[in-house]
C-alpha cells in the first residue's frame, strides 16, 4: 500500500516525450504536474509517476535528491486519493511531478502540497 514499486515509476522515454508533448498540465504550487490518461488494463499499476526537480532551483544534486525523496515518500503515503479515482473512471494515468519551488521544503508542508495536487488530480474530467 505505502510502496512505490517499479510498475508504478514512469521509465520509458517514449512515455516521458509522449507526456510532455502531447499531454495536460496544470500549477498547484510547488508543483507543475503533468498528467496523461490511458485506457487501463487489468495487470498494470494505475498511475506511473515521475518527480523531477530542476537544477536551475538546487545546484547541489543533494538538495534535489532530497527534494525528490521527499516528495516519492509523500506520494507514497496519499497515492490513495488517486488511486480510488482512477479505478472508478478505470483509467489508467501518467504523471509526471516538477518541483519548481525556490527552498527546501518541510515534510509536512509538502504533504499537505501533494494533497492538494492528488485531489485536484482526481477531480479531472475525462472527455
Amino acid at each position: 500500500m505505502y510502496t512505490f514499486t517499479k510498475k508504478e515509476r514512469l521509465n520509458s522515454k517514449k512515455q516521458i516525450a509522449q507526456l510532455f508533448e502531447q499531454g495536460h498540465s496544470f500549477f498547484s504550487h510547488p508543483f507543475k504536474v503533468y498528467y496523461q490518461f490511458n485506457n487501463a488494463e487489468e495487470s498494470e499499476a494505475n498511475a506511473a509517476v515521475l518527480f523531477s526537480v530542476g537544477k536551475k532551483q538546487f545546484k547541489l544534486a543533494v538538495d534535489r535528491n532530497r527534494v525528490k525523496r521527499l516528495c516519492r515518500e509523500v506520494y507514497c503515503l496519499n497515492k490513495q486519493i488517486l488511486y480510488s479515482a482512477l479505478r472508478e473512471k478505470q483509467v489508467k494515468a501518467d504523471i509526471a511531478f516538477v518541483y519548481v519551488g525556490k527552498e527546501l521544503p518541510e515534510f509536512k508542508t509538502l504533504e499537505l502540497k501533494m494533497q492538494k495536487a492528488l485531489k485536484q488530480l482526481a477531480l479531472i474530467d475525462l472527455k
